[in-house]
Order: structure tokens, then sequence, then C-alpha cells
């Protein structure tokens, strides 16, 4: 049985006080772990922004969106990853 291939959009905003390299590094982690796991459509890099509110009294973040499909089981891995990574200030994936 083949499985069922859904399309995704995810955002992730990491702590802007880091260094280009620590914060090229993080996107890159999360691109390619995409890539391998799924197709990736696109990657949007929109650098550093201020943030609508403080999070962990940091008020800019640097935002990545990327546009992937891939299968179910995956989100929850790739959740579970966001959440263990130092740096990652936020993130939200939504099924299109």
């Amino acid at each position: 049985m083949e499985k069922v291939m859904n399309n995704y959009e995810t955002i992730f905003v990491i702590d802007a006080s880091l260094q280009e390299e620590e914060i090229n590094a993080i996107s890159e982690k999360f691109t390619s772990l995409i890539a391998a796991n799924g197709t990736t459509e696109s990657v949007d890099v929109w650098g550093k922004r201020r943030l609508a509110y403080p999070i962990d009294y940091k008020t800019e973040g640097y935002y990545v969106l990327v546009n992937f499909a891939s299968q179910a089981e995956f989100i929850t891995e790739l959740e579970r990853i966001y959440n263990i990574t130092d740096g990652v200030l936020r993130t939200i994936v939504i099924r299109k």
C-alpha cells in the first residue's frame, strides 16, 4: 500500500541573539531533515524580525518558512525535534 503524502507549511523562529553560524546551522538542520523525510517545495528565509511580544525576554527572532510534502507520521517527529533543540523560540506546522 502506498503512503499518502500531505502538503505542509512550517515556520520556525530561531533566537536572533545567536551567532550567524549557529543560526545557519539550525536552519540547515531543519531544512535538511525535512528534505530527507519528504519533498521540499520552497524555503523562504525571512531573516531577522521583531517579535510581536517578548519570548523568554527576547524581542527579535530569525524566521524561516518551509513548504513541503511528507507523510503524517513525520510531523510528530519534526515537532519533537523542534522542542528539544536549543535556540528555537517558536514553531508551527500547518497542513495545507
